[in-house]
């Protein structure tokens, strides 16, 4: 991330506006389809960072790409004004800094459960309903993921805190137990 500080207020003051206006919704539609073209497309995002590309050829592009998603009034407004005060480099990260604050707004917790091999929906339910009943208040979203190097068992990321229950990790854990020799001194 360039410049997180500018991300956010400018984040804010789209979601502020947009709360405002009573198009929250639209708007969070919006910022997610701008995150996901800046993602997918590397092209996209290298136009937009470009000082050699002028500004009013980059909203054109913006423009015309946005144009068959139907954007609300609200964002294209606020994307000729990114534009019109050189800050369109920072709509990547403008645009994830929007979702994480209205997640915040509407009690919206992402959590990333990573698995060693790919679960099915029952299994699914039953780790969101446990996770669902430590967060009463908040709404939460589970984001699945598979990662073989696991061996087995999960890992379960909740905003900044980690749970490692995974196979990798005990083996690392017995390796560490192992190689220490403060048990030796422990014998003499």
């Amino acid at each position: 991330m360039q410049n997180p500080r500018l991300a956010t207020r400018y984040a804010k003051s789209l979601l502020d506006l947009a709360v405002e206006r009573n198009t929250l919704e639209p708007a969070l539609k919006d910022m997610q389809l701008l995150s996901a073209i800046c993602s997918q497309s590397r092209d996209f995002a290298v136009m937009l960072r470009s000082p050699v590309i002028s500004g009013d050829k980059k909203l054109s592009v913006i423009n015309a790409i946005l144009k068959s998603h139907q954007v609300s009034e609200l964002t294209s407004a606020f994307i000729s004004l990114l534009v019109t005060k050189g800050r369109e480099q920072n709509l990547p990260e403008i645009s994830e800094a929007f979702v994480t604050q209205y997640n915040e707004l509407k009690n919206i917790r992402t959590v990333t459960l990573t698995t060693a091999a790919p679960m099915d929906e029952k299994i699914k339910g039953t780790i969101l309903a446990k996770i669902a009943g430590y967060m009463p208040k908040d709404t939460v979203n589970l984001k699945t993921a598979v990662n073989q190097e696991l061996i087995g068992g999960f890992v379960l990321e909740v905003e900044d805190k980690l749970y490692d229950a995974s196979v990798r990790k005990s083996l690392n854990d017995i390796r560490s137990r192992i190689v220490d020799s403060s048990y030796v001194s422990k014998l003499a």
